[in-house]
């Protein structure tokens, strides 16, 4: 059978074959039955996700500001270096922005769209400030052997071009891992992209459940003694009456005033025959595994992997927050060396991480416990 028969805008007015009205509305109901999902734009999942899912917005917040607050240290070979330019400008970026600030943002739209960009404003030959450049306004240009050549910025119907190869520092392009795209990093949310148009669906699912008074949908049925259909205005008036009497929460329990003929007929499926709560906490966890936060600092209940909070906060730190700093921390190692020389690199300062202290407590003790080393080797087995 040819599909475009159910398309009735294919077949010249005036020739309509029986049956096709119902052949197009089988179609149209079909196809309204189908499961809708979000895009994996930055967009797309910036508005479904951080600004409409609460687990993904806590999710995202967690580790953003958890990995933000950890401050940087400079190393040149095994020595600390104090008062550094290269300190002086991840400390304060540029005018608007601190340093947590610029990083949380950075690592949002790291964890959001897979890719985070930083442009540095040079002056003469020194980089005097680091502006992040939104994902979704960043287009990457390909040269003839399929390498970057440049990345193009456009922002209030203005552009700038920042290629790749040029004089100077040039954009840093942060990524994570994408196993088809060799040029684009992989956004997190989009691997648990079901899990978070179910627990959506289920909130609206329960926002509607509310508006309409807090029960199934059913239909009211006309079974007249005498036999014969509604006419359209009394059908008309019926479902006008239902709207404006019954619908809302706010008439939530009102009885219900039918006239002769009519009964209720209940049709829809209570929340423990979809075992409604459970895949909820079920797309809820997905979410929080796609981010790698333990469903427990989420408050998801149901979840027994950690044996308390404590462990899971340490877990939370050491597999997901950590990694992520290390990484931030080489690439603009790397980046800048090009303005401030070779051998200096950018370490996190794991002291500062009060939820790493019980196991910072423990390697102390059993460096202190060891008698076969001197102090000096002491020192250096904790970090100094």
């Amino acid at each position: 059978m040819n599909i475009r028969s159910f398309l009735p805008w294919r077949r010249p007015a005036g020739r309509e074959r029986v049956g096709e009205s119902k052949a197009t509305a089988l179609a149209a109901f079909a196809a309204e039955g189908r499961a809708q999902w979000t895009g994996r734009s930055y967009g797309a999942l910036a508005r479904e996700g951080f600004m409409k899912n609460p687990v993904a917005h806590r999710a995202v917040r967690m580790i953003a500001e958890a990995a933000a607050a950890v401050p940087w240290l400079l190393y040149e070979g095994e020595a600390e270096v104090l008062g550094h330019p290269m300190l002086d400008l991840v400390a304060r970026p540029n005018g608007r922005m601190a340093g947590p600030d610029f990083f949380e943002a950075l690592y949002g739209h790291l964890l959001l769209s897979g890719n985070a960009y930083v442009a540095p404003s040079v002056v003469g030959e020194a980089v005097r400030e680091l502006h992040l450049l939104r994902p979704d306004r960043v287009s990457l240009v390909e040269g003839a052997d399929g390498w970057p050549l440049a990345y193009d910025y456009r922002a209030g119907g203005r552009g700038r071009r920042f290629a790749v190869d040029g004089e100077g520092v040039s954009l840093l392009h942060l990524k994570l891992f994408h196993p088809l795209d060799d040029h684009l990093g992989f956004p997190p949310l989009a691997a648990a992209q079901v899990a978070l148009d179910l627990h959506n669906a289920a909130a609206t699912w329960n926002k509607a459940l509310l508006d309409n008074s807090a029960r199934p949908s059913g239909a009211l049925v006309y079974q007249p003694k005498e036999g014969g259909n509604l006419s359209s205005d009394q059908y008309e008036r019926l479902k006008l009456e239902l709207e404006e009497g019954y619908t809302g929460a706010v008439r939530a329990g009102r009885p219900m005033l039918l006239e002769g003929g009519l009964d209720w007929k209940s049709m829809g499926l209570s929340p423990k025959d979809m075992d409604f709560i459970e895949a909820r906490n079920g797309a809820a966890r997905d979410i929080a595994l796609a981010f790698g936060v333990p469903p427990m600092l989420v408050g998801i209940p149901g979840d027994n992997t950690y044996a308390n909070y404590q462990e899971a906060n340490r877990a939370f730190y050491r597999l997901t927050v950590l990694p992520l700093i290390q990484r931030t921390a080489a690439s603009f190692s790397g980046w800048l060396a090009h303005v401030f020389g070779d051998g200096l690199r950018f370490e996190p300062d794991l002291d500062r991480i009060a939820g790493l202290s019980a196991e910072r407590d423990a390697l102390w003790s059993r460096i202190g416990a060891a008698t076969f080393l001197t102090e000096e080797e002491k020192r250096q087995a904790v970090g100094y």
